[in-house]
């Protein structure tokens, strides 16, 4: 059961539209089901004489009062409106089931507190099987504005125990983080343009992949503006300094104007405050400079993820908070590094773990500077070579399936169900990623004698594991990554030494795949040495080329979706 809190300045509109056809000719018997007085509420969808305006004066007769109190100035924003909805697939209400709902919701949020003579006064209207709206007037009897903070908030607890009293679907529960969703206004204007979202939804996705990417707020403004968005910044009038901003989808407009969204309207974590606690001041100038090997980038967020993994035990909420913000960051910078079909699962997953990012717990983001430093290089990356893209999918997923974990001990249900679902699309990519290159691995296995050797190795390194690993399907696949590791100079037996004691491999279900993923992101520190000796020389002849704020656009402008 869903409710929706919000407020307007219009009565007799609010009326007109719930005892109207709606929209779409959707509204079948529009009525009265509860009011703050069933006999002193004219219900237009029952009585013929009934008007629309005279319903609106009963309602607004306290807000009248007021008005002329005020000396003629009404108060604002003082219609309140909530629609309460049933899930997919719950029963049939009746209108007295709907009616004790609305009198709880009224009375939950403070609008009609039970035994309160001078409430608010309210009606709810039915107008379809699976929802009512209810209505009221923010002025009480006695002239005072009621008690409504967090009613949208004291609304869902009351809902959460509505639905388990009347035996239907059971929603996760809130805790004020979640952004806002579209209006109905919004989604029948996306289904008139033949699109599957809204702009409100479509422009929260193109800000959180974009902020991913981008290193300061001018940047954040200048790329979005790169892929057709229109950017209205505020200026504070002291400062002189952007203090807030809106957005606009390309096209979207009304009576020919564009559509705004503030950023805090798209999500609490896109408003320009939350945007400066990780996107500092910082010139082009101070961006890393393209590593000469391509691996590096990879390698550096694969470690990255894995810290984070680790952090999320540590017992530092803020800390882990902050880490599974950036590790948002690093989904989105994941798919636009990554090409195929496993694109698409992987911006799947970015979007859903938007919402697992955030809760009511205070980040720290100086803390995951490494995590969210490491996702911006993949923005530049190149084409990952060998496994390691599969390798850091496989990173990802284990950490989503942590941050599931993390959430659900903290009673967080709503983030807790979205990382399970960004869960879900990473292991689905990794299958479609990981199958052919493991195959391909498994067909250039070195010889027996080699592999034998390889076995007696992980024998005497892991003796209680060494039965799990050779039985896993991967065992092959492994043999020519350990071939591939000791021919870049790595000694085996302290190669698998040192994989295993990085986490346990009690509860890995294919552990044969873990240890080869391990293995094929662990870098050749000789050849690092080599490189980075090499590079030395090579800059103090050429210099190295930036990359700049359009290249993030171009890239952006591939991953947006079409409008």
């Amino acid at each position: 059961m869903v409710p929706d809190v919000s407020t307007g300045s219009s009565t007799l509109g609010l009326i007109n539209y719930l005892f109207g056809k709606g929209r779409r000719d959707e509204h079948t018997d529009p009525h009265i089901v509860a009011a703050w007085d069933m006999a002193g509420a004219p219900d237009p969808g029952r009585d013929p004489t009934a008007t629309y305006t005279q319903l609106a004066r009963r309602l607004d007769h306290h807000v009248d009062l007021r008005t002329r109190e005020l000396g003629g100035k009404q108060p604002p924003q003082h219609v309140w409106h909530c629609p309460v909805r049933t899930a997919p697939g719950d029963r049939y209400l009746t209108d007295a089931e709907w009616a004790e709902v609305a009198g709880r919701v009224v009375a939950a949020t403070g609008i009609a507190p039970e035994g309160d003579d001078n409430a608010c006064r309210w009606i709810a209207v039915r107008h379809a099987d699976d929802h009512i709206h209810i209505m009221a007037t923010t002025v009480r009897a006695d002239g005072r504005r009621p008690r409504t903070n967090r009613d949208g908030w004291r609304a869902q607890l009351e809902c959460r125990k509505i639905e388990a009293e009347f035996g239907l679907r059971r929603l996760k529960s809130g805790d004020l983080t979640a952004p806002r969703t579209p209006t109905g206004a919004e989604r029948a204007k996306a289904e008139r343009q033949g699109r599957e979202e809204t702009a409100r939804e479509w422009l929260r996705e193109q800000a959180y992949a974009v902020a991913a990417a981008v290193r300061s707020i001018d940047e954040y403004f200048t790329v979005l503006r790169s892929l057709g968005i229109q950017v209205r910044p505020r200026i504070g009038p002291e400062t002189g300094e952007v203090t807030g901003y809106s957005l606009a989808a390309p096209g979207d407009t009304a009576n020919g104007e564009p559509v705004w969204y503030g950023g805090s309207k798209l999500a609490p974590d896109l408003s320009c405050n939350r945007l400066r606690e990780r996107l500092p001041t910082q010139e082009l100038v101070d961006r890393p400079q393209p590593v000469a090997d391509p691996a590096e980038p990879w390698h550096r967020a694969e470690t990255a993820i894995r810290h984070a993994h680790a952090v999320l035990d540590s017992g530092d909420e803020a800390v882990a908070q902050g880490h599974l913000d950036a590790f948002g960051d690093t989904l989105h910078n994941l798919a636009l590094a990554s090409h195929g079909p496993r694109r698409a699962e992987l911006q799947a997953a970015a979007q859903v773990f938007n919402r697992a990012r955030r809760s009511a717990i205070r980040a720290d983001h100086q803390a995951a500077t490494a995590l969210r430093e490491a996702a911006k290089e993949l923005v530049y990356a190149t084409h990952a070579p060998g496994g390691l893209a599969v390798a850091l999918i496989f990173a990802a997923l284990h950490l989503a399936r942590a941050a599931a974990k993390w959430h659900e001990l903290r009673g967080h249900e709503q983030q807790t169900a979205a990382a399970e679902e960004a869960f879900r699309h990473l292991q689905t990519s990794y299958l479609q990623t990981a199958q052919p290159v493991l195959a391909d691995l498994a067909r250039r296995a070195p010889r027996a004698t080699t592999a034998s050797r390889f076995e007696q190795d992980l024998r005497t390194v892991l003796p209680d594991h060494a039965d799990r690993v050779l039985t896993d399907p991967a065992w092959p696949a492994l043999t020519t990554t350990l071939a591939r590791a000791e021919s870049a100079g790595h000694n085996t037996r302290h190669l698998l030494a040192e994989i295993a004691a990085r986490r346990e491999l009690d509860t890995a279900e294919c552990p044969a795949e873990v240890l080869n993923w391990r293995i094929t992101v662990q870098p050749n520190r000789r050849a690092q040495a080599a490189r980075t000796r090499s590079t030395r020389i090579t800059a103090t002849v050429t210099p190295t080329p930036q990359p700049t704020s359009t290249s993030v656009g171009e890239r952006s402008t591939e991953r947006g979706r079409r409008r």
